[in-house]
């Protein structure tokens, strides 16, 4: 429950207090410093946080909005900030979800509680078109392994548009969401999708794979922020050492891949374990300069057989 009653004591709430959107961008931010809340599904300060929740809950661009800062709102507009505001503090609430939309490479995406709030820098291998790894190889058919929210895929159909394109998840709940992104973009006749346990269901050969599946180590897991709480199990946890699913993708990948074809695994703070686990195998890691890290690169033909 919020800490402000929106029914009783309205004099002394926030809603009859605060009228302008510069108001209400100044009021998150108080509480956002003073809750102590986390920062990690898309910013990494209270201002930022603010910006995104009060322009966006008001339908307001996020870029020359100085003209819409002095502007009165409603009384309904006021309620829910109120609400989003103290839910984002109260209850840890990712804004993304409050929203219920959340961005990645610069496009929009539909997000709730059944997927992960897009957040991998895979995006900035996209945006270079996954040069240099990619080389001369044809893009004709890419995966998405375990795509949640389908963010990665759908962003690779933007890059790679002569491709086809589809987006696997073990999660029934995910693909749904997935599939409402599909239509959100006007996808339906490049992008498909299918429920599968990584591999397990899928046919064919892929020019490009590109996976962000779970790989929070117990250990992590145990200590993540409370915002983290509302996201689903399924896409976060890995086992022990968070390589559950790293490495079946890697045994099964090389069947699954063109001769010449790519893969592209995030595993985040696992990357030591997987590291040190597969020794031998040409892992390349990826520098980003944007953040973010975790992220290996391997051709089909140095992956085990």
């Amino acid at each position: 429950m919020s800490s402000y009653d929106l029914k009783d004591g309205l004099d002394a709430s926030p809603i009859n207090a605060l009228l302008t959107v510069r108001d209400w961008l100044r009021f998150a931010v108080s509480r956002f410093e003073a809750g102590g809340i986390f920062f990690g599904h898309g910013t990494d300060n209270a201002w930022d946080e603010a910006v995104q929740l009060v322009l966006r809950s008001l339908h307001l661009p996020l870029d020359n909005n100085a003209v819409y800062l002095d502007a009165r709102l409603t009384v309904p507009e006021r309620e829910r900030l109120l609400d989003r505001i103290m839910r984002r503090v109260d209850d840890r609430v990712p804004t993304a979800y409050l929203l219920g939309e959340a961005w990645f490479m610069g496009l929009p995406f539909t997000v709730d509680e059944r997927v992960l709030v897009p957040r991998s820098p895979i995006g900035e291998l996209l945006a270079a078109e996954l040069e240099p790894w990619l080389g001369q190889v044809p893009v004709n058919r890419i995966l998405d392994l375990c795509t949640g929210s389908g963010c990665i895929g759908i962003a690779a159909a933007y890059v790679f548009p002569e491709a086809e394109v589809e987006l696997a998840d073990i999660s029934a709940g995910a693909l749904e969401v997935a599939q409402a992104n599909i239509h959100r973009h006007e996808m339906q006749g490049r992008i498909t999708t299918r429920q599968s346990d990584l591999f397990d269901s899928l046919e064919g050969r892929y020019d490009v794979i590109l996976s962000n599946p779970p790989y929070v180590d117990a250990a992590d897991l145990a200590s993540m922020p409370e915002e983290f709480r509302h996201e689903p199990v399924l896409g976060l946890e890995a086992g022990t050492d968070g390589l559950d699913l790293a490495h079946r993708i890697i045994a099964g990948a090389r069947e699954h891949l063109t001769a010449d074809g790519l893969l592209v695994v995030e595993v985040g703070n696992s990357w030591t374990a997987l590291e040190a686990a597969y020794p031998s195998l040409p892992l390349t890691w990826v520098e980003f300069e944007q953040g973010g890290g975790g992220v290996f690169v391997i051709s089909a033909r140095d992956l085990p057989q």
